[in-house]
């Protein structure tokens, strides 16, 4: 596929020709002032990135968008986590684990010397951190399992997973607090705990290391509450320096981190990690090209022309940058209110999916950085689930007028004006994206859509109490398993109320099918097996036009050419633990970025 990146790859390669290449200097340079490093690696530096959206939270339990996640994950840490180059599951607070009783019962052995961050909760310290326990271990598992409105974690994590996880939640919601926690996490030792489950779940790791797995100080809980939306105490590569929302976050290395690199040197090599918040992507790129930033992720698509033109020039003065790609673990797509007509109706929704041209979206709107949405609801890019054996939706006009007709509205009479509510930010292709869409509904359907943008967080909220029909959305994998896209469809996450929050369905789909297809393929240990039985209920999604599919996502970077180590995955997971920045000395003994 032709993609406008392609031809930005053309623009940085002619650039490296012009500007050359320089390889690592090796050797302890030091440009942080304080520390010097051993081997071919270098400390210090300052690392900037944007963000379009603003987060709405930083505590663990409640992070369910991608921002506070980019920002959580170098603060925090579980037992496990990712790999950032290839997303494999790699050791953190834990040093080893089991898996026993065929994939039943997971047993974790705790790294000893872990401290958390300096902190003024830790009163017996004077706010020094202390060691991380097998205790703070149970103590956050539990909270896990806890019925809170800062807890949108359980639905993802350890629900229907856990033994004794769905007994505790619905205690905790009557302010009942069992003395042993969740009876499925118990605690072996000083140093060991084992987590059962209520079946066989081979990819169980894959839970642990996202944010629902996260350690936080117990100390830290009890003093600053919902305070901890912004005020983080982890055990992570980094530690809050200051916030200051809507403009910045800056992160500073923490000094105690218990990780070490191959040649001895103690881990993060970055002095800090800082997250700006500039909402313009023009803007944006004008700042990476000044070297205000050392990445930009996605280029805007009416401006790629106009960019590619604006970076070859900087190229000719000596500007030096790298392009990353990856297809997405990712999907943008529309969700319709299904408790509330005209969405109810089944055929509406067919409809509505059979009148949009995705391939034309794809390839000409948001000029080929996208792949058409014409498959299920999990991406082509989650391995071996091989999405492009099942065929969605096509675009197929005559179809859509006689499905909205057998529906009620021929030629879209009687039907209601709606409104396509999308957020703002992502820089242009939401609104390019909807304002085509309104256009081919009304042109193929006969009836009018507005399209309203709003803030992100006021967007979520809309959608998540459902106060909205019709909406934009996507979703990105929390791991690398069909189970992250397919559980947004499953009926038990629905709340018995329209108003109550339902952060995971939030289209609130109900089938029975589906839910039959879904709860087999998550008990099933076999990976063959697990994965049919899950395009089994990925085709039924298909069949009820549960959702609009519009495409899958294409993940683009810029990022400037001394960074190092900064892998690009499909989930967009940054781990900014080894990540540093090169510099050389210039004549005169400064340093100076290459």
């Amino acid at each position: 596929m032709k993609r406008f990146t392609r031809a930005l790859a053309a623009v940085l390669f002619l650039g490296a020709v012009i500007t050359g290449s320089k390889g690592c200097s090796g050797g302890p340079e030091n440009h942080s002032g304080t520390r010097v490093a051993k081997g071919p690696v270098q400390y210090g530096g300052v690392f900037r990135m944007n963000e379009i959206e603003d987060f709405r939270t930083l505590f663990p339990l409640n992070i369910v968008e991608v921002v506070g996640h980019h920002i959580g994950t170098q603060v925090y840490e579980g037992l496990v986590k990712f790999n950032q180059k290839d997303l494999t599951i790699m050791p953190a607070l834990a040093t080893r684990w089991e898996a026993l009783d065929s994939n039943t019962r997971f047993v974790f052995h705790l790294r000893k010397g872990v401290m958390f961050h300096d902190d003024e909760c830790f009163a017996a310290t004077q706010g020094k951190g202390r060691e991380v326990t097998v205790q703070d271990v149970k103590y956050c598992l539990d909270k896990l399992c806890t019925a809170s409105p800062n807890n949108q974690q359980f639905t993802y994590s350890f629900k229907d997973r856990v033994v004794g996880a769905n007994e505790y939640f619905a205690a905790t919601e009557k302010n009942q607090f069992p003395a042993e926690g969740v009876s499925g996490v118990k605690i072996v030792d000083d140093s060991t705990i084992s987590i059962s489950l209520l079946h066989p779940m081979p990819t169980f790791l894959n839970i642990m290391a996202t944010q629902g797995g996260w350690i936080y100080a117990k100390e830290a809980f009890e003093k600053y509450g919902d305070d901890m939306r912004t005020h983080c105490v982890g055990t992570g590569p980094f530690k809050v320096k200051s916030i200051k929302e809507g403009e910045a976050v800056i992160l500073e290395y923490n000094p105690n981190y218990w990780m070490f690199d191959e040649h001895g040197n103690r881990l993060p090599y970055l002095d800090i990690v800082q997250f700006r918040f500039i909402k313009d992507k023009r803007s944006e790129i004008i700042a990476f090209r000044n070297k205000e930033l050392e990445m930009v992720f996605r280029l805007p698509v009416e401006m790629a022309k106009d960019i590619l033109g604006e970076l070859d020039e900087a190229k000719e003065h000596g500007t030096d940058f790298v392009i990353q790609t990856a297809p997405a673990m990712s999907l943008t797509y529309y969700g319709f209110q299904h408790k509330l007509a005209p969405f109810d109706n089944p055929k509406v929704r067919m409809a509505f999916n059979y009148s949009i041209n995705r391939e034309e979206i794809a390839l000409k709107k948001l000029n080929g950085d996208a792949l058409p949405g014409t498959h299920g609801i999990v991406p082509p890019s989650i391995r071996d689930y091989q999405a492009d054996s099942l065929m969605g939706y096509t675009y197929d006009p005559d179809k859509a007028r006689k499905l909205l007709a057998e529906a009620g509205y021929p030629g879209g009479k009687g039907f209601p004006e709606i409104t396509l509510q999308i957020n703002s930010g992502g820089g242009d292709r939401n609104t390019i994206t909807a304002d085509y869409v309104a256009h081919q509904l009304n042109e193929v359907l006969g009836i009018t859509v507005k399209v309203e943008s709003m803030p992100f967080a006021q967007h979520l909220e809309a959608v998540e109490t459902g106060k909205t029909l019709f909406w934009r959305t996507g979703w990105v994998a929390d791991y690398p398993d069909p189970e992250t896209f397919l559980t947004t469809l499953y009926s038990q996450h629905i709340p018995a109320d329209l108003n109550t929050r339902s952060s995971t369905n939030s289209v609130r789909y109900s089938s029975p099918r589906f839910d039959s297809l879904f709860t087999a393929a998550v008990h099933e240990g076999d990976p063959a097996k697990r994965t049919a039985l899950f395009k089994q209920a990925d085709r039924v999604q298909l069949e009820d036009a549960a959702i609009m599919p519009i495409y899958y996502e294409q993940n683009d970077r810029l990022v400037q050419s001394n960074v190092r180590n900064f892998d690009i995955n499909p989930m967009e997971f940054r781990d900014m633990t080894r990540v540093w920045i090169e510099v050389e000395k210039a004549e005169d003994g400064k340093d100076t970025a290459k």
